[in-house]
This record gives C-alpha cells, sequence and structure tokens, in this order.
C-alpha cells in the first residue's frame, strides 16, 4: 500500500452514537462562529490564500514519515492554517481538507467526522493561534519557536481528544489509550513542529506580509499564489514516496486491539487516495493527490468568495 491513513482519523466504529454526536455538536456550533467571524474580517487577500492554504495542507498531509517502532505520521497543519489565516478562517480551511478526505477518499469515518474535525481542525487551529499571537510583539526567532511549541502541542491536544472519546465510547480503557496515544504522538508533534517552523520562516522571507510584517504588492500576491500550487504538486508528486507503516492511531489501535472495530465506509470513489482503474500504483497516488488539491482548493475558493460577497 503507497499510502497511510493520516494519524488521528478515526474510522467509523471506534467512537459511540453519543459521543459521535456530542462531537457534531460542538463542530457544528464552533463552526457556526467560525463562518459568522469569517464572514466579518475576510480580507479580499485572504481568498486565494485560503485555496492555497488548503491545498498545501492536503498534499503534506500524504506524506507519512517514519517516527519510530514501525509507526508513521505526517503533518496535521491546523496550527500553521491558524497562524497565517486566523483562527476562523483556519477552521473553515481545516474542515474542508477533512471532510473531503472522508467524502471522496475514505479516510476518516463518516459518522465520527465531526470528532475529525474537532480534534484535527478546530482544536489544533485554537492552540496554534493562542500561542503564537501571544508573542506577536516578539523577534522572529522567539515566533517561528513558539510556533514550533504550538504545533507540537496542537498534535498533543488532538490525540488527548481523542483518547479520551475512545474511553468514553468503551473501546478502551483511559489509563491504557492515554499513555500509547500521547507517546506515540509527542514523536509525531516533533514533525509538525518542523514543518509548521519550516513554512513560516519560507512565508516570512518571501510574504512577511501575510503574518502583518512588512507591505504586500498585486504582483508579490499572485507569484505567491503560483508558489503556493506548485509547491503543492510537488509535494503531491513524491507522495508515492510515503511510509507505508501504520499511523498513530492505527498502531494504537494494533496494540490494544480495538483495530477490527473499525468500520469501512458503505461506498468507495477514491479509497486510500488511489484511483480504482489505476490500483495502487505511483501514478495512481499522485493524480488522486492532484484531484484533491485541486478539489479542495476551489471549495474554499469558492466559500471565500460567498463569505466575502456576504460581507
Amino acid at each position: 500500500m503507497l499510502y497511510a491513513p493520516a494519524p488521528l482519523h478515526i474510522p467509523d466504529g471506534f467512537l459511540s452514537i453519543v459521543v459521535s454526536i456530542i462531537c457534531w455538536v460542538i463542530t457544528i456550533v464552533t463552526l457556526y462562529f467560525a463562518i459568522s467571524k469569517t464572514n466579518q474580517s475576510l480580507g479580499e487577500k485572504q481568498i486565494p490564500l485560503m485555496g492555497v492554504m488548503a491545498a498545501f495542507i492536503f498534499a503534506a498531509q500524504m506524506i507519512n514519515f517514519p517516527v519510530a517502532g514501525g509507526t508513521s505520521g505526517h503533518m496535521l497543519g491546523g496550527a500553521l492554517a491558524a497562524i497565517v489565516l486566523g483562527p476562523w478562517a483556519g477552521m473553515l480551511v481545516m474542515t474542508a481538507v477533512i471532510a473531503l478526505q472522508a467524502l471522496l477518499f475514505q479516510d476518516g469515518g463518516l459518522v465520527v467526522m465531526g470528532a475529525n474535525i474537532l480534534n484535527m481542525g478546530l482544536i489544533t487551529a485554537a492552540i496554534g493561534y493562542g500561542l503564537y499571537r501571544s508573542v506577536s510583539g516578539s523577534s522572529k526567532t522567539v515566533k517561528l519557536g513558539v510556533a514550533g511549541v504550538a504545533a507540537w502541542l496542537s498534535v498533543m491536544a488532538g490525540a488527548l481528544f481523542t483518547s479520551l472519546q475512545l474511553w468514553l465510547s468503551g473501546t478502551s480503557q483511559l489509563n491504557i489509550v492515554i499513555p500509547a496515544m500521547m507517546g506515540v504522538h509527542a514523536l509525531i508533534g516533533v514533525g509538525e513542529a518542523l514543518i509548521t517552523v519550516f513554512a513560516l520562516a519560507f512565508i516570512i522571507q518571501t510574504r512577511p506580509d501575510l503574518l502583518g510584517e512588512g507591505s504586500e504588492s498585486a504582483k508579490g500576491s499572485r507569484n505567491w499564489i503560483y508558489a503556493g500550487g506548485i509547491i503543492s504538486l510537488l509535494v503531491v508528486l513524491i507522495s508515492p514516496l510515503a511510509s507505508g507503516d501504520p499511523d498513530g492511531l492505527e498502531r494504537v489501535a494494533i496494540d490494544l486491539g480495538f483495530l477490527d472495530a473499525g468500520q469501512n465506509a458503505p461506498y468507495s470513489i477514491i479509497p486510500d487516495y488511489t484511483l480504482p482503474f489505476l490500483g495502487e500504483t505511483a501514478l495512481s497516488t499522485i493524480l488522486a493527490g492532484v484531484i484533491g488539491i485541486a478539489v479542495v482548493a476551489v471549495i474554499m475558493v469558492l466559500v471565500g468568495r460567498g463569505l466575502k460577497a456576504k460581507s
């Protein structure tokens, strides 16, 4: 298998219906405020940036890197999205990415989608933005350091919430699942921190105005959009090289014996990021990734235009 599911993507069957409904309620209420706040503050330059950011995060999530003990992980991106776009727009971007992964690629369950959006998108964005903005008046070095810590903590928070949901669902014992989840995701969080810091350092060098530093130009804005699209495509091109080891949650489910509780999606479109008529080949994974970044970018641009028109 060329591609392993993303860490923290919970499949249907891991959580009880009650826990899934509670997560949906929290997610819907939070997204209502995110849409309302974004509608009030969305700037014209943020619309294409939302599309580029969604495309990059989708592509980055296809690159599983080995961590330890036959386990893999990859970037979540919530902290990066919130730092660049603000918390509310960042949450919308993460929601689009996670929802598309479940609906089109069967990555994560449908009933538990509210939990996946909450754990991987909303919580990570809130933590990333909050910690980064707490040092808004500091030097670039301090900001990048805090951004790395925020990215790491966002992964740990997502792992903690997932652990609590598994416990409340009766899937695993609390004193067993928390150490297992937190241990493996502490390593995955290091990768998240490094990628986030690298991405922000690149933005500071090329488009500091996106982070509230320096001035912008129309030409610079267009160049940034092109660069973001090219980087996303390059990431997709190397996605077949991603680690095939089980991701963090899958590894814990194997070790603790509840992997069989997971349920497959009731339908199949582009399962496991491979086109069915091409099979599990490198070309299949690349084309699936290209489809993903194109669809999620278009979705976010349309959403951004809709919110901008209402404002």
